[in-house]
């Protein structure tokens, strides 16, 4: 199998599925993007290391790896093998005194895992032709994806913001008004404040 190498391109919040993102990965030589549906944890974790901020406390993907560095394994290299009724699957490759180990995980797991170790990403170009989405000049680059993704950002912090009272006016508004993204994340600061 011919590997093709992946970079992360950014993440964006789904259009698609309240409370996921996703996860834009670019063919390294050539112009198809491979979206991935991920959850908000492995999306944070995936930003976190990718801005090289420092959380007070350690993630689960910061964990693993003191874990695995304790022990001298270093994964090496991300592999997304297989596609199956919209489910990606891929495993971490690693090494510890000259053996190889492969590990299947989730692929945002492997993927929050693989930018700790500075491993790169690759796929198969069966995977690429299926779900890759093949970009022309004129449609979204790596900065236009976090440009949404800081848009969001700035929106949770503004609807974090408001008191309860205005976060229920707001929710009839954005349900008026056909904005459905935004209604779902008023409706679900609304819900957790109700708690």
């Amino acid at each position: 199998m011919d590997k093709i190498k992946l970079e992360i391109v950014g993440l964006s919040y789904s259009q698609t599925q309240s409370g996921a993102y996703a996860l834009v990965l670019s063919e390294a030589d050539g112009n198809r993007r491979l979206p991935i549906i991920i959850g908000g944890f492995e999306a944070q974790a995936i930003a976190i290391e990718l801005e090289k901020m420092t959380p007070t406390r350690p993630l689960t993907h910061d964990l693993f790896k003191k874990f695995a560095v304790s022990f001298s394994v270093k994964v090496v290299e991300v592999m997304i093998y297989k596609l199956e009724e919209g489910i990606f699957y891929s495993k971490l490759i690693c090494e510890q005194d000259g053996k190889t180990t492969e590990i299947d995980a989730r692929t945002s797991d492997a993927i929050a895992i693989g930018v700790r170790f500075e491993c790169p990403i690759y796929t198969s170009e069966d995977i690429l032709a299926s779900a890759g989405i093949l970009l022309d000049e004129t449609e979204l680059e790596a900065d236009d994806f976090m440009s949404e993704l800081e848009e969001d950002e700035e929106k949770k912090e503004t609807i974090s913001s408001q008191s309860l009272e205005d976060l229920e006016k707001q929710l009839l508004t954005a349900i008026d008004n056909e904005d459905y993204e935004l209604a779902s994340k008023i409706r679900d600061e609304i819900k957790n404040r109700k708690g």
